[in-house]
This record gives structure tokens, sequence and C-alpha cells, in this order.
């Protein structure tokens, strides 16, 4: 089992920037794939970031390739979701996801309960 936890949602204009986090306990963090999700009010969850154990493998999607960029300290047991240039169809529920594979898009195993972030214009 993998807990995650995830925090740094809020409010934003467009143009600015923020940082999600998400704290991984359970299991030896540095073994667990990790990535991002997100839902927008209405809409279906859709993939945003993956990022392999060791971090050197990375996925985005269109979206928000250069914009966002995803990291991890296995130190700390923690993912990051930098997320720049923000619009306001950023809004969204941002979900942390661990385990699992990724094979054209992220298939995880373990969620997150969420942190919504919202970007007005």
């Amino acid at each position: 089992q993998v807990q995650l936890v995830e925090s740094g949602g809020g409010l934003v204009q467009a143009g600015d920037s923020l940082r999600l986090s998400c704290a991984a306990s359970g299991r030896t963090f540095s073994n667990v794939n990790m990535g991002w999700f997100r839902q927008a009010p209405e809409k279906e969850r859709e993939f945003v970031a993956f990022i392999n154990t060791n971090g050197g493998t990375t996925f985005y999607a269109d979206s928000v390739k250069g914009r966002f960029t995803i990291s991890r300290d296995n130190a700390k047991n923690t993912v990051y979701l930098q997320m720049n240039s923000l619009r306001p169809e950023d809004t969204a529920d941002y979900y942390c996801a661990a385990g699992g594979y990724y094979i054209r898009t992220y298939y995880p195993t373990y969620w997150g309960q969420g942190t919504q972030v919202t970007v007005s214009s």
C-alpha cells in the first residue's frame, strides 16, 4: 500500500505559477513510479505527467508540455509538479498517483485525495 497526500493547490491568476507536492508513505518510495492527473468540472480525469523511479524518465500531456515540470526527491518521499504560465483551462482537481506503469499513458495503482487548483482570467 502507498498513501499519498497532496498539497499546494490554490487560487491564482492566469500567468502565475504554482507548485504542487505529494508526500508518499507506505512503501519504498524510490521503487515507485509517480505521476499527476487532473479532473476539471464535468470532465473525465486526464493524465498530466509521469516520472519513473529514479527521475530519469518523464512524460507529459501535450496540453502542459513546456509549462509543467514533474520532479521527485526520493530522500523526502515527495513528488512535485511545478506549474508555470497557468491558464484558466488548467483549473481542475489535481491528483497524485503512484505505482503501476507507463505505456502510451500512465496506469497507476494508488491515488491521492486531490488538491484543487483554480486559475482566474
